[in-house]
């Protein structure tokens, strides 16, 4: 059940909340001396840590044949929970636009849900090209956002158009399967 894969995918559902209070608290870096920069280079790296982890594990799972169902459930809520740490954590510090915010985390519990069903019904639908470009996206504007850097809000939109295009990709997706796996 834990093989590497999944103990990956694990220790991005430990880094979430961790980065999560990095970004809420500050002050631990300011009330010690310590440039608040400190703080975002922190948070960013947990981030960028986390993220890795997101590569690897599948590429391991897939490389080594241990794609197991814990790991099809395991691998998005933790990709979840990472992307939405982040980006909650940066709206709760004024760094993100709500509404970009809003529309993401819609986005993502409904196709967590869908896949849930998915899942439930035997259906197994892959992670579509558009799908792995929007997670890119999402993660540069993180990224951006997390450092302060110039251009942060236009990556996260980008990434927002990319959420719902991906995510309107799959709805089609997953009802062409259905259509199909229910035919037969």
């Amino acid at each position: 059940m834990f093989n590497l894969p999944n103990s990956l995918a694990l220790s991005r559902i430990i880094i979430a909340p961790l980065m999560f209070w990095i970004i809420l608290n500050p002050e631990t870096f300011t009330d010690r001396g310590i440039d608040i920069t400190w703080n975002y280079y922190v948070a960013s790296l947990l981030f960028v840590l986390a993220s890795a982890t997101d590569f690897f594990d599948g590429y391991i799972a897939r490389e080594l044949d241990q794609i197991t169902m814990t790991g099809k459930i395991l691998d998005p809520l933790a990709d979840k929970m990472l992307i939405l740490a982040a980006f909650l954590g940066l709206m709760m510090t004024d760094a993100a636009s709500p509404w970009a915010i809003y529309i993401i985390i819609v986005r993502e519990l409904f196709i967590t849900g869908l896949r849930t069903v998915s899942i439930s019904e035997g259906i197994d639908i892959a992670a579509s090209w558009a799908g792995k470009v929007k997670t890119v996206a999402q993660m540069f504007a993180v990224g951006f956002l997390l450092m302060h850097w110039p251009g942060g809000d236009i990556l996260l939109w980008i990434a927002v158009v990319l959420t719902v295009y991906s995510g309107a990709e799959y709805v089609v997706g997953f009802a062409r399967t259905y259509a199909r796996h229910h035919a037969a």
